[in-house]
């Protein structure tokens, strides 16, 4: 990821200020933020602020906050298993700066753990070429033998923290222009964008309840586009000499080079850094169902490999945590927000090693639960105190009704007239003696469409499709009289 793409993505700058300046750069061997500060596209303030935001590459080996002995068995397991060579080609995996590669290839080296390589068939390179030594191979082996990991550098647990704090979602402005452009597409009061505002804002638990099928699901999953900065994830972190993963491609959003870097030589100069051991990310959004149990909310080790995989709600920090259908979950409503009590109050939780070592780890990120059980009967009052704003995603009034059946019968070139609404309506309300609900006009468009396939002709509302469908919004209660066969 180049400087470039990151100042694009922060909405500094265009693509086209990047290609003007990388032109003007070549020319001149400037910086590229000195370089675009000269052409006027962005102003030095700015540039400033971005680059305090950015994770600074290291100045040196003890700056990395990593003993010397970590990274060099590191550095030893990557070019054993990966077969790595070149300088630039160490650098890349172990995300660690040039010069500080080069320091730890010179300690290998005056180790009698790694040696220099001839030139392939007499060919002349610029670049020189490392292989491991017997010595160098057999401490591989050994360092392997403590610990599979073999990923770039981590970071230490101070640095995490710290920069868990300066990245956290109540840094990030919400307005309601940002709420409304989050929501475009769903159908939402304008009194229910009121109340999640200020919560959003506080960066509090939320507690979304209501019936089902009115769209709490789809309601917090928007909530992902509301947080639009780019915001800094490890890719590991070390604890009391253990490895802990904490980036992971299933929940976390990398920012992608909008195309692929030069090469450029392996030092070369002028040329803004940062450090790569931080992946630069949208703020994730972990979400969790029926299938979350108490476990996963705890350091995963793996005794084969010897390192650990950080628990969701670690991988959530700087973003959002769904906790979807609360409830239903293997784990009791209370045995879970007991294990979270002190994290919703303070803000902080608290891990463990194999080892017994404890830690503790900041708890910044929005926790949403969202249900259609009552929420008295799934927490006591203390609980739900912890939980301080409680939206209730109700079902659409008429009006809104109205608005997403129109909706969804366009998204299907379905026509519909006022009169067949007010049947479907009347038979909802009246014969089936149900509520309206948000989620009713998908399920009946699709089953009329379906229907009109069946029989090969165009997408209509039919009495006989309309009440087939009704039929199928709800299973025939066994205490009625059934209905003649026809």
């Amino acid at each position: 990821m180049r400087i470039g793409d990151l100042l694009v993505e922060a909405g500094l700058v265009s693509r086209e200020d990047i290609a003007r300046a990388s032109a003007e750069q070549a020319r001149t061997g400037n910086r590229l933020g000195d370089t675009l500060v000269a052409m006027g596209a962005l102003s030095q303030a700015a540039l400033a602020a971005f680059f305090a935001q950015l994770p600074q590459d290291p100045p040196d080996l003890g700056a990395t906050g990593i003993p010397a002995a970590e990274l060099l068995n590191l550095l030893l397991k990557q070019i054993y298993t990966m077969r790595l060579e070149q300088a630039r080609q160490i650098a890349e995996a172990i995300k660690l700066p040039p010069h500080i590669v080069d320091q730890l290839i010179r300690m290998a080296t005056d180790r009698g753990l790694v040696q220099a390589l001839p030139n392939l068939n007499g060919q002349v390179s610029l670049e020189m070429r490392y292989g491991l030594t017997d010595l160098g191979w057999r401490w591989a082996q050994d360092a392997l033998a403590q610990s599979q990991y073999g990923g770039p550098a981590p970071v230490t647990l101070a640095q995490f923290t710290a920069r868990v704090h300066l990245q956290k979602v109540t840094t990030e402005a919400v307005t309601p222009d940002r709420l409304r452009q989050a929501f475009a597409g769903l159908t939402i009061s304008e009194t229910f964008l009121q109340r999640i505002g200020p919560a959003l804002s506080a960066g509090r638990a939320i507690l979304l309840y209501g019936p089902p099928g009115n769209g709490k699901t789809s309601v917090a999953l928007r909530l992902a586009e509301i947080f639009t900065a780019v915001i800094y994830l490890p890719y590991a972190i070390m604890v009391e000499g253990q490895i802990i993963r904490i980036f992971d491609p299933s929940f976390h959003r990398a920012i992608a080079a909008a195309e692929p870097a030069p090469e450029p030589g392996f030092a070369s100069l002028r040329r803004e850094q940062y450090d790569a051991r931080w992946v630069p990310c949208r703020r994730p959004f972990v979400v969790v169902g029926g299938e979350m149990t108490l476990e996963m909310l705890d350091l995963s080790y793996d005794p084969v490999a010897k390192f650990y995989e950080a628990p969701l709600h670690v991988k959530a920090l700087g973003g959002c945590f769904l906790i979807d259908d609360f409830g239903r979950q293997l784990v009791t409503p209370e045995t879970l927000l007991n294990r979270w009590i002190v994290p919703l109050e303070n803000q902080i939780d608290y891990l463990k090693l194999h080892t017994g070592k404890s830690f503790s780890v900041p708890f910044e990120e929005l926790v949403i639960f969202s249900t259609n059980l009552a929420p008295e009967e799934l927490m006591d009052p203390a609980f739900l105190r912890r939980l301080p704003y409680k939206l209730e995603v109700s079902g659409p009034s008429r009006e809104e009704f109205k608005r997403i059946f129109a909706a969804t019968c366009a998204a299907q070139n379905l026509p519909i007239t006022d009169a067949v609404f007010d049947v479907i309506v009347h038979k909802i309300r009246e014969e089936k003696g149900l509520q309206l609900a948000a989620y009713q006009p998908r399920f009946i468009v699709d089953q009329v469409v379906a229907a009109s396939r069946f029989l090969s002709i165009a997408p209509e509302f039919r009495a006989e499709f309309i009440a087939a469908a009704l039929d199928n919004l709800q299973v025939r209660d066994r205490a009625r009289p059934a209905a003649a066969a026809v």
